[in-house]
């Protein structure tokens, strides 16, 4: 997938990087996609939940070694 912006957040607990990918959401155009990179665990179980629940879509999730790359298409 060829996302229009990346944000590596790993190493970032929650809530921060919630807020971290939110705020880079605000920066893109409607339908264009950003690339958020999150660790196992928490991150991954509650960031795509919220970001689903802000009315985005979630594209895709890909799981790499100890992280996840979460695609997610941004919805006005």
């Amino acid at each position: 997938m060829n996302p229009d912006k990346s944000l590596d957040l790993r190493g970032v607990s929650c809530p921060v990087n919630y807020v971290k990918a939110k705020l880079a959401l605000e920066d893109l155009e409607e339908g264009q996609v950003l690339e958020v990179i999150l660790d196992q665990g928490e991150p991954i179980m509650s960031v795509p939940e919220s970001i689903k629940e802000e009315g985005h879509k979630i594209l895709n999730i890909e799981p790499e070694d100890h992280w996840f790359r979460l695609f997610i298409q941004k919805i006005e």
